[in-house]
């Protein structure tokens, strides 16, 4: 009986070594997992497979398109409206930073930024100088706007951001006559931090708010055999539209599991006892 009972006190010691070695590799790689997919981010690397452009649009259909992580630029007019517009996924908190160089002799101006989501939507921002004046000796003005995180999906009536292209627009408000016209330069850009599954929801959307209009009618499509269409924006995220699928939720769901498939074995390996006593 003695000699069972030491044996029965030397494996429960084995399985409880056992368990927690399993729980110092889990936690390791729980270390190397996270931060690989939270860098997966289509902000974390500029693209590069086109120039950033270098002019801006005056309309929302006319809006320049520029990748995260590119720094655009323009020259316009004192009074001019600029419009730009890049892709944000699922779980970004998007970033546009904009930085007006003014000529040498003007008034005092008020200078604003303003993001619209793919419907349109004016979006608040969650910091950032939106709007700004710059003094009359100032050679430029530098403005920023972080707007809430991204959702995958949202309720019909809500004004969250949803995955989509998001629209930028820059010009100054309140201008005197005497410098409407004047020369400035600017330069903007657009990025955004993955929030991760902190900001994951249990929903997606069909499609992302991506505007676009088909030129061909349903009867030409059959005849000639193609859907093609004139997309009015063709921008998406190096990685393709995510659509919420995928978080760091998965991750610490993967590994709960098993630290509670090992838990269990360990509390068995400590409760089970000697056994059946012999005759």
């Amino acid at each position: 009986m003695g000699r069972e009972r030491v044996l029965s006190v030397g494996g429960a010691r084995s399985a409880v070594r056992a368990v927690t070695a399993g729980l110092l590799l889990l936690g390791a790689g729980a270390v190397g997992v996270v931060p690989a997919a939270a860098d997966s981010s289509p902000s974390a690397s500029p693209s590069g497979d086109s120039a950033a452009p270098t002019s801006a649009g005056t309309s929302f259909r006319t809006a320049a398109e520029i990748d995260q992580g590119e720094t655009a630029t323009a020259s316009a007019s004192m009074g001019d409206y600029l419009y730009w517009s890049f892709p944000a996924d699922a779980m970004q908190r998007p970033t546009v930073e904009a930085t007006v160089k003014l000529p040498k002799a003007h008034a005092s101006a008020t200078w604003q930024i303003d993001v619209y989501d793919g419907l349109r939507r004016r979006q608040a921002c969650q910091y950032g100088a939106q709007t700004r004046t710059a003094a009359q000796d100032a050679a430029s003005v530098s403005l920023s706007c972080t707007l809430r995180t991204v959702r995958a999906w949202s309720e019909p009536w809500a004004d969250d951001p949803l995955p989509g292209t998001y629209y930028v627009r820059l010009t100054t408000v309140g201008l005197k006559a005497a410098d409407l016209g004047l020369p400035v330069g600017a330069e903007i850009r657009a990025g955004s931090k993955d929030v991760g599954g902190a900001a994951a929801v249990d929903g997606s959307l069909g499609e992302p708010l991506v505007p676009g209009v088909a030129v061909k009618a349903a009867a030409e499509e059959e005849d000639e055999g193609s859907g093609a269409g004139a997309v009015l924006s063709s921008i998406e995220p190096d990685d393709g539209w995510s659509s919420g699928w995928w978080s760091d939720r998965w991750v610490w769901t993967g590994i709960g599991g098993v630290l509670a498939a090992l838990a269990g074995i360990g509390g068995y390996a400590l409760t089970r006892g000697a056994g059946r006593p012999r005759p």
